[in-house]
């Protein structure tokens, strides 16, 4: 038995719109049809979320598949990196945080998959007395 389009009431609707980004981005060379398939790394299976309080930033990553001793992290005050690499992966996030963190206070713990990091906020600057 063949199956009837016109079963599923939402069909038109996805072909519709899938010709119509196809359409807007025909000078971008783009096909969303075929790169529905594409495994693009680790940013379609990655989630990270920054949470924010007065005593923290906290910031948790999803690394499925990912080894303790294939994750690099570095941060400069204001911009954390993280790096993981996996046997059919590689990893680049750049996040840029909230505010300021001390990056010297960080604590980093990675358990099943899941990544997290937390900093003290910075101090912050005091005024400066123009003599």
């Amino acid at each position: 038995m063949r199956r009837d389009d016109r079963d599923d009431p939402f069909d038109d609707l996805f072909r519709e719109i899938e010709r119509m980004m196809n359409e807007m981005m025909s000078g971008a060379n783009v096909n969303f049809e075929s790169q529905a398939n594409v495994d693009t790394g680790f940013g379609m299976d990655t989630h990270v979320d920054v949470h924010e309080t007065d005593e923290a930033i906290r910031v948790v990553a999803d690394l499925p598949g990912v080894e303790k001793q294939n994750i690099d992290l570095e941060c400069d005050g204001e911009t954390l990196t993280i790096s993981a690499r996996s046997d059919h992966r590689e990893y680049d996030e750049r996040i840029t945080l909230p505010r300021r963190v001390n990056e010297h206070t960080a604590t980093a713990t990675y358990n099943n998959g899941v990544l997290e990091i937390v900093f003290d906020p910075a101090e912050e600057s005091s005024d400066i007395t123009l003599e």
